[in-house]
């Protein structure tokens, strides 16, 4: 009997973080917990197993080891969707990472830590080859996330640590952080998984908030229309890019095997 792909979704949102840690910045958003909320609905209607991790519940260890357990779960020819909504940040890339030409790693800012790039291109080697990783990720400087705007706003806020926050809260914590990238330093073969990342904005740009969901998010969301959407990824992709403005311009990025069927492939298909 031909076993049955499976597919298991997380989804992570924060509206806030913890200021214990952020060196009192509770880092205050509106849609991020919307984001995740809706992206699971999209994820369970197309049969995923779909979990939500959301502001205080969105904690380094709980993400990481969600992660991981997926990756206990899954074999070849599954799929595990990773969702983040939140602020971006980004750290002095002190691992000396070839592929981080602006000498920067860019981050997910969670509530009790921010989950550096080098940390989840770890986690990807952890899936079995053949698994097929979507991660969308509406945050600031998230262009390679796995691995003032200008023009007229049109939200409340983007979803980016300031600069003066994001300084301190690095002095403040500067062993863990240079600790978690020595850590995950030196994984020269790549990930036998393959993994696609949709962003919200390239790494020198930011995300912009809004009262319902993100912009790319409610971007994503128009072009999905309600599961009516018909293509694959790529041209899913070119839609979103086309609908959104060019201070934020949405990052297509694949780390892994080439996967061509995948990218054909309907989103959020099993």
């Amino acid at each position: 009997m031909t076993r049955r792909a499976k597919g298991i979704s997380l989804h992570i949102g924060l509206n806030q973080v913890d200021p214990a840690h952020y060196e009192g910045w509770d880092g205050a958003l509106q849609g991020c917990e919307n984001d995740a909320h809706d992206l699971a609905e999209i994820a369970e209607s197309a049969g995923f197993e779909s979990s939500l991790l959301l502001s205080a519940a969105g904690r380094a260890g709980a993400v990481t080891g969600a992660i991981s357990a997926a990756a206990g779960q899954l074999r070849s020819g599954d799929i595990f969707v990773l969702t983040y909504s939140g602020h971006g940040s980004q750290l002095p890339d002190t691992s000396n990472d070839p592929d981080e030409t602006d000498h920067r790693d860019e981050t997910w800012v969670l509530y009790d830590r921010q989950l550096v790039d080098d940390e989840l291109y770890r986690l990807w080697h952890r899936f079995d080859p053949g698994v097929r990783i979507l991660v969308l990720s509406d945050s600031c400087h998230s262009g390679s996330a796995i691995r003032e705007l200008p023009g007229e706003p049109v939200t409340n806020a983007p979803r980016t640590m300031p600069r003066a926050e994001a300084l301190a809260v690095y002095k403040a914590h500067k062993a863990l952080y240079d600790g978690l990238r020595e850590r995950n330093a030196g994984e020269a073969a790549a990930p036998r998984a393959h993994v696609l990342l949709l962003s919200g904005c390239q790494d020198d740009q930011t995300s912009a908030d809004g009262a319902r969901n993100g912009l790319f998010t409610q971007t994503l969301l128009g072009v999905w229309d309600d599961g009516h959407y018909r293509g694959g990824y790529r041209r899913f992709y070119n839609e979103i890019v086309a609908k959104m403005p060019p201070w934020q311009r949405p990052n297509w990025m694949t780390v892994g095997p080439a996967n061509v069927g995948f990218t054909r492939r309907k989103p959020f298909k099993i």
